[in-house]
């Protein structure tokens, strides 16, 4: 059974009774969420949902960056021009702040 047909995965129900669909991911998508995620962990940007900072976590950061060029590196080649630009950008700019956080 597929995400969303059995009423679960992707669409949940307010308190209200509406439903809210989520978007669709792809690669840009999974790419910048995990970019956030590395951002939040680096202490770079609030929590998207609470606003709270994050906490530096070094480590953590780390692994999800490692995780990103994991990523471009099995996706070589097969991405467009479009998605391997935001991906090395986003890779370039994440290294930069990790380093900064570092020091």
């Amino acid at each position: 059974m597929a995400a969303g047909e059995d009423g679960t995965g992707d669409e949940s129900a307010g308190s209200t009774g509406t439903r809210a669909v989520m978007p669709g991911v792809d690669f840009s998508t999974l790419v910048l969420s995990l970019g956030t995620t590395a951002l939040y962990q680096m202490g770079a940007v609030p929590h998207p949902e609470t606003g709270d900072a994050g906490g530096s976590d070094v480590l953590v950061a780390q692994q999800t960056i490692d995780t990103l060029e994991m990523l471009r590196e099995k996706t070589r080649g097969n991405l467009d021009d479009e998605e391997r630009k935001l991906i090395d950008s986003l890779l370039y700019e994440l290294r930069m702040r990790f380093v900064e956080i570092s020091k």
